[in-house]
């Protein structure tokens, strides 16, 4: 039977009073077992003789950079790829997983980073979708209702099986992927980053019912490269790196800090240092702004706030609430609607083109970086200079003057540690983390005045992420007002001075970095508001 759901009270040490193991809960056997799994792809060994288990009741997280090799191991675990060395043993019998359909039938379940839900249907229809129903060709709507609310009430899932998923909040369309995977009973859950678009309280619901899950004797592979997270949430931790197992260890044996270094094979700042500097003039002026977005309805709603020379100013807020308008018609990419003003420096920009801006000193990192911010198909050197290739610089007589070109490419990659092969490689090869770089380079290189920073370290690795906070902070050294746009809530209250909380399209409030907390950021995202806005 499960247990009662734990009083989550933080004791900062990866646990949470009241969470202490029950007879189920991290047993000595084994639900799942991989021995010496390798996956190769042309020119990479992404697992290399990789061995986990799982044991029922405990949460088992998987941790390492982009492209250690987390991914493929699971995706190999539910069907999708096939090893091509190792062996699986399910409940102590081997098996061979051939395709996802056959993990479920194995009582897999997995649960990925972006819901697989059908908006326009109802949670029923979501949850009956690939199911047998005892009515065929008819489903069996009222059967699979009465069951979602027996698992609903069971877990602690407040889920209504007759709402349409399009009219759910995002954490409710994940506790709807639960739901799904305990209906086909699964006893073996995989979590790919299940919280990379939940609030922090929605984060703590979430967390509540893994627990609970796990405390029931199901065995839960976590995959998060939130660190605090992982802390929180695990019984046992396995770190890989470059496809290789590089340490199991537990939240009680090993701290943060250690992870970070096992991950990255290096010590690594978590924590930027940020100098108390005096703020200037401000750079950047936004007032009565008001947006429509892609569907004609207002994604921002009469806004107003200034940036000031040396000073970052954090934009949070759940994915979905205007920032990404926000952002672009800052860099005029959207157009505003009357009465709303952007100005740079005192200038009015309002109905200038993204060239007229840049020329004021706007530098601007998309949060798309390989949409919007780089062309695949392209060199490291020609995305360098994308934006100035038609400079004084780089030209000479109307022609492209490649010699500068190259000496400044080459100048940018080993000033911003760009890892590849040289400045002729397709961008397109490069890693992530590596892509960003070239964008930051690019833009800083420019000197901008104000630097409008759009998810700068989404998707990159630990190392990477430390190298662009770092350059950030290097930025507001040197007077650069910048404009930080991000969905990790830790990245924000890390780097900004000032945090401004979107919720709807409104800001909600704007407070201070140094005193504000996870509590009170969290809840202004839910958009439970507690004060005025005040700059």
């Amino acid at each position: 039977m499960p247990v009662g759901i734990p009083q989550w009270v933080s004791t900062g040490a990866g646990r949470f009073a009241g969470t202490e193991p029950t007879d189920t809960m991290g047993s000595d056997e084994n639900i799942l077992e991989m021995r010496g799994i390798t996956k190769a792809f042309p020119g990479v060994v992404a697992n290399d003789n990789v061995d986990l288990d799982v044991r029922y009741g405990e949460v088992h997280t998987l941790l390492g950079e982009n492209g250690a090799g987390k991914s493929t191991l699971v995706k190999i675990l539910f069907g999708l790829y096939q090893p091509d060395e190792g062996s699986i043993h399910l409940r102590g019998e081997p098996i061979a997983i051939a395709s996802p359909s056959e993990a479920i039938a194995s009582r897999i379940g997995m649960i990925h980073q972006h819901f697989m839900l059908v908006p326009t249907l109802t949670v029923a229809e979501n949850v009956a979708l690939g199911t047998r129903s005892t009515r065929r060709p008819f489903t069996d709507l009222d059967v699979v209702s009465r069951r979602i609310s027996e698992i609903s009430e069971e877990h602690g899932l407040a889920v209504d099986p007759s709402v349409e998923v399009r009219r759910l909040a995002v954490g409710e369309r994940q506790r709807v992927e639960i739901v799904k995977a305990l209906y086909r009973d699964a006893e073996l859950l995989i979590l790919d980053e299940p919280t990379a678009v939940l609030t922090p309280g929605e984060v703590d619901d979430l967390f509540v019912i893994l627990r609970r899950m796990a405390d029931d004797g199901r065995g839960l592979i976590f995959i998060s490269h939130k660190l605090r997270e992982v802390m929180t949430l695990s019984d046992r931790i396995t770190v890989l790196r470059n496809g290789k197992v590089v340490g199991n260890t537990t939240p009680a044996e090993t701290s943060s800090e250690q992870l970070a270094q096992m991950m990255v094979g290096r010590t690594v700042r978590l924590t930027p240092e940020k100098p108390l500097l005096d703020e200037g003039h401000a750079r950047l002026s936004v007032e009565n702004l008001t947006i429509h977005g892609d569907r004609e309805t207002v994604a921002v709603n009469d806004i107003s706030f200034e940036v000031r020379s040396g000073e970052i100013l954090g934009i949070a807020g759940v994915s979905g609430n205007g920032q990404r308008e926000l952002a672009e018609a800052i860099a005029g990419l959207r157009g505003v609607e009357p009465g709303s003003s952007i100005r740079l420096d005192g200038v009015d920009v309002t109905g200038d083109d993204t060239r007229a801006r840049r020329d004021r000193g706007l530098g601007f990192i998309p949060e798309e970086r390989m949409r919007d911010g780089a062309i695949a198909e392209f060199t490291v050197s020609e995305n360098l200079v994308l934006v100035d290739h038609g400079s004084d610089r780089f030209t000479s007589r109307g022609m492209l003057a490649f010699g500068a070109i190259g000496q400044h490419s080459r100048k940018l990659v080993d000033e911003f540690a760009v890892k590849t092969p040289g400045i002729d490689t397709p961008t397109s090869s490069l890693s992530g983390g590596n892509i960003q770089k070239v964008i930051l380079a690019r833009e800083l290189s420019a000197s901008p005045t104000v630097l409008l920073a759009c998810q700068p370290t989404r998707g990159v690795d630990i190392g990477a992420a430390e190298y662009i906070h770092t350059r950030l902070i290097e930025q507001r050294s040197i007077g650069t007002a910048t404009i930080l746009i991000s969905e990790d809530l830790d990245e924000v209250l890390g780097l900004a001075d000032r945090v401004a909380v979107m919720y709807e399209g409104h800001i909600v409030a704007i407070v201070h970095g140094r005193s504000a907390s996870r509590d009170q950021i969290g809840l202004l995202m839910a958009g439970v508001v507690e004060q005025t806005p005040s700059s």
